[in-house]
């Protein structure tokens, strides 16, 4: 007998759903790793991975701060979510392209993206790569491969479609990866990039955050299919489900899609079973629409509590070392936050760069006139 949503798992998506036998896990509750999906990494990855995933989180925490003070005007966090964020970064190869949502700023800086760069871009000042002409969380780091946060939900599911459409035609060895939310199936443009990545077999993987909350609606509510990761069956698309919060079993996955769409295999997706531990964003209170006891299941699956046991255990990681890894991580945002204070907003003539190449007459009389005019006070 099938049962619906409600029945599985009541006001929201279950704890339980993650001990599923589909689910894939590598880490073990006594912080070993399954030898049979062991991904490998050597003690120097997992510690960098770990200060990655620490700097994330503290990043989360102060930006929080800085928007309840007036200081910037939005955030947008990953709070319990880093290590499905991180984990498919990691396994990405240099030349590969993520696509992303608005949530996965940790990429962006295990990348290579400087902090200081993304710091900037919450400030909207003039070291913002996007020149204070984009919301604060909408950034890009073309080094990194990193590109412009789109923000209308389910787009970068298309667009990653695309980049890996034209890494097929040019024969370029380049996989995308798009992350996006459980919410965004609901989207036009996952059917539409899902379905033409599965016909032409792209070099594509697809993470979809399920993190139970799509803003205040619940994972039970955005679809009847048993899980998100069978929506990818009826477009051809190999599907798999994973422990979103196991850093190691989603660089397992992951890898295994990259390698998979490298080989000319075509795209996968894949489903990372996740929790949002705060609001959507700062413009949310959660407490409107989810008591906080149904929290506390979930923090007991926190992933950085989980990697540092599996760096305890595994890797001889002290307290010592852990609070010093803390206070350089709090170090470096708290030189970042002040430096990017203290720079200046964006040039008004920085407002007609980067559409032309030689600036058309007309809106160089139009910046010649801005230049010259009115300024509201304080400007």
């Amino acid at each position: 007998m099938t049962t619906t949503p409600t029945e599985r798992s009541g006001a929201h998506r279950s704890l339980a759903d993650t001990d599923a036998p589909d689910v894939i896990k590598v880490q073990r509750e006594d912080g070993t790793l399954d030898p049979a999906r062991d991904p490998g990494l050597s003690s120097a990855e997992v510690r960098a991975l770990y200060r990655a995933g620490l700097l994330t989180r503290r990043l989360d925490e102060r930006l929080i701060t800085l928007q309840r003070q007036g200081r910037i005007g939005f955030h947008i966090g990953s709070l319990g979510e880093e290590a499905t964020i991180l984990g498919a970064a990691f396994a990405l190869r240099p030349q590969d392209w993520i696509l992303p949502c608005y949530r996965e700023f940790g990429a962006a800086l295990l990348r290579g993206m400087p902090l200081q760069r993304y710091v900037d871009n919450m400030f909207g000042n003039a070291g913002d790569p996007a020149k204070g002409r984009q919301m604060p969380d909408h950034c890009f780091w073309k080094p990194a491969h990193y590109a412009s946060v789109s923000s209308p939900i389910g787009t970068q599911i298309t667009h990653a479609t695309g980049v890996a459409w034209a890494a097929k035609i040019k024969k370029d060895d380049v996989v995308a990866l798009a992350y996006f939310g459980e919410g965004a199936t609901s989207s036009a443009d996952f059917h539409n990039g899902i379905n033409f990545a599965g016909v032409f077999k792209v070099p594509a993987v697809f993470i979809c955050r399920n993190n139970g909350w799509a803003i205040s609606v619940p994972a039970e509510r955005q679809t009847a299919s048993e899980t998100f990761a069978e929506k990818g069956i009826a477009y051809g698309v190999p599907s798999v489900r994973v422990d979103g919060n196991d850093l190691f079993a989603v660089i397992h996955t992951t890898r295994a899609a990259v390698a998979s769409a490298a080989r000319g295999e075509g795209p996968t997706l894949i489903e990372a079973l996740t929790y949002r531990l705060e609001g959507h964003s700062t413009s949310d209170d959660p407490r409107a629409y989810r008591p906080d006891a149904e929290l506390e299941p979930w923090k007991r699956l926190d992933p950085l509590p989980r990697l540092r046991r599996h760096l305890e255990v595994c890797h001889g990681l002290t307290d010592a070392e852990d609070q010093a890894l803390l206070a350089e991580v709090d170090a470096e945002i708290r030189a970042a936050v002040e430096a990017a204070g203290e720079t200046a907003l964006p040039s008004l003539d920085s407002l007609f760069d980067d559409v032309f190449a030689e600036l058309p007459w007309h809106l160089a009389d139009q910046r010649d006139a801005l230049r010259k005019g009115p300024r509201a006070r304080g400007h």
